[in-house]
């Protein structure tokens, strides 16, 4: 198993997130990921930035909530955020405001 191929297992283990869902927050289509998976192909730079950082972001909601409730977190509107979900937020490459809500969630929760 390659080490995108590691990540993606991540993402459906600890965030019950399928390839399209994958896909869908990186802006490529399931059949990608699909290959990306296989090791026929390989992200390009940016994408792989994102999937690894959104893989930080699963795997630290990991810690807080079970896969499906980390999957549904990410696809839910947050008060936090204005109202967004974190995975809107993720399209728009604006992912430095998930990773700092996801922070402050981590932070309040070892208080």
């Amino acid at each position: 198993m390659n080490a995108v191929a590691r990540k993606l297992e991540s993402l459906r283990s600890k965030g019950a997130m399928r390839n399209i869902e994958v896909a869908n927050l990186l802006g490529t289509r399931p059949e990608t990921v699909s290959r990306w998976n296989q090791g026929r192909a390989y992200p390009h730079p940016n994408t792989e930035k994102t999937l690894l950082e959104l893989e930080y972001i699963v795997d630290q909601l990991s810690e807080l909530y079970e896969p499906d409730e980390a999957r549904q977190w990410i696809f839910s509107p947050q008060k936090l955020l204005s109202g967004a979900s974190p995975a809107a937020l993720i399209r728009e490459g604006r992912i430095d405001e998930v990773l700092r809500l996801v922070s402050q969630l981590r932070d309040s929760v070892y208080l």
